[in-house]
């Protein structure tokens, strides 16, 4: 696909690599030329000095013949305009980032598309999702559902007392052989790997699997996972991501949000109304303490600064707090916090990708998911009546080193595959990928 990008910072540079693995044509423009000099020795992609709110500037970038026209800017309106001009300049498709999640309403949505934006992403508002839906699951660290959720895929930290741990892949399904579930990569000290029938667990490893929903109470017990039911969290930072979550979760747990901003607290306890709204700072664990860190279930840190959000979950889990999120802006911070042991990092810019990778699915993929951590993605493909995928065997396969099948969607029937196994003509195959294998692995399912 033809994209370009319209970004000030990180989260627009991110996308913009992370596309370019994907053999995606990729132009950024960005009106810091200072910024973009950096980038394009790091990468091939072709930038643009300017603004995109520029006629001039977008015709440079050939905004023509743009399949998908993405504008992260921070500034809102501008990102809004640079759509609404992209589309007039015949991009195909339009994504804007907005921060105001009113907008997000649906009688808002059909009023965007006439004038030219036909998506649009609030990251703040994806964090506060994910985090809501985390503290709903207390197995996995990330999940993420194929068709309509046949079949969901879940990132699974090995601890050291689990089963498994120092069993290999092929001793797993022996042990467990009515677990359906599938492994498709392990993510080892930020290295990520294909798992062979030998490979052995090991401690912090993080797994993905793909299983069916209906597994999930089995997986936890077969990984030694504590079942934890969150009726109670602390959320520290009253900005967008800690607000959004607040109010999506105080209906059904006991909430305590600490701010050391007077102003963001006041806003925050007149937009909440069953949250303790504390003014403090979050470093200061007599103060967590005396409003009762130690009988939290869930401590959820979100401020401006990823230091702080680390530090105050590490400082969480010792005290006895089952389940840690931290929201991480530094990615070279991620596998380090992973290491060290919070259960969950979020990342604005690695979920806000995610997001935007569903408008970006390739030929007959029905949907895409990139995993964080890796530049890998999870691609659901409808096999095609002539598919090459249909004509032997899954042993057979050409299907690229780096490329492995989690697992097949049949009608309602889901199927694990063995080499045994043929694939047909309208089934759904889910391929875990990495950015070298995945052009080839989409050729073999179209």
């Amino acid at each position: 696909m033809n994209i370009i990008i319209a970004g000030d910072g990180e989260m627009g540079f991110h996308l913009a690599r992370s596309l370019t693995d994907l053999n995606h044509n990729v132009t950024v423009v960005d009106p810091n030329s200072e910024l973009l000099k950096r980038l394009e020795k790091d990468t091939d992609l072709l930038t643009i000095a300017g603004s995109s709110t520029s006629p001039q500037v977008l015709a440079d970038a050939n905004v023509g013949d743009c399949d998908l026209f993405v504008s992260v800017l921070h500034e809102e309106s501008i990102n809004l305009m640079s759509c609404v001009l992209a589309k007039r300049m015949k991009a195909k498709r339009t994504v804007a980032r907005i921060s105001n999640a009113e907008l997000l309403a649906p009688k808002h949505r059909d009023m965007f598309r006439e004038i030219g934006v036909d998506e649009l992403v609030c990251p703040e508002r994806i964090a506060a999702k994910e985090i809501t839906n985390l503290l709903n699951n207390s197995v996995a660290t990330e999940f993420f559902d194929f068709s309509g959720g046949l079949l969901t895929m879940y990132l699974i930290r090995i601890d050291a007392d689990s089963t498994v741990t120092g069993h290999s892949v092929q001793e797993l399904v022996q042990m467990y052989n009515t677990l359906h579930a599938r492994v498709v990569a392990i993510l080892r000290g930020g290295e990520t790997i294909i798992p062979h029938a030998g490979l052995v667990f090991q401690h912090g490893d993080l797994a993905y699997l793909i299983s069916r929903p209906n597994q999930l109470e089995t997986i936890r017990r077969v990984l030694g996972k504590e079942d934890v039911a969150v009726k109670r969290a602390m959320i520290v930072g009253a900005g967008r991501v800690g607000r959004y979550a607040a109010m999506t979760l105080e209906d059904r747990i006991g909430i305590t949000l600490f701010e050391e901003s007077r102003p963001r607290c006041e806003e925050a306890a007149s937009l909440l109304q069953r949250t303790l709204v504390i003014n403090g700072d979050a470093t200061d664990i007599e103060l967590l303490k005396d409003e009762g860190l130690q009988t939290t279930d869930a401590f959820i840190a979100v401020t401006d600064s990823s230091e702080t959000n680390i530090l105050t979950c590490l400082h969480a889990k010792k005290l006895g707090v089952k389940r840690t999120i931290a929201l991480v802006e530094n990615t070279g911070f991620i596998t380090l916090s992973q290491d060290i042991g919070i259960d969950t990092i979020i990342n604005k810019k690695l979920i806000t990708a995610s997001y935007i990778s569903r408008f970006i699915v390739r030929g007959d993929a029905v949907s895409s998911k990139w995993l964080s951590g890796t530049n890998a993605e999870l691609i659901e493909f409808n096999v095609g009546k002539w598919s090459p995928a249909t004509r032997h065997l899954i042993r057979d396969l050409p299907l690229p080193k780096g490329a492995t099948i989690g697992g097949i969607i049949r009608g309602n029937e889901t199927i694990f595959p063995t080499r045994d196994t043929q694939i047909k003509a309208k089934d759904k195959v889910v391929v875990f990928a990495l950015p070298k294998a995945m052009e080839q692995a989409a050729k073999l399912f179209s």
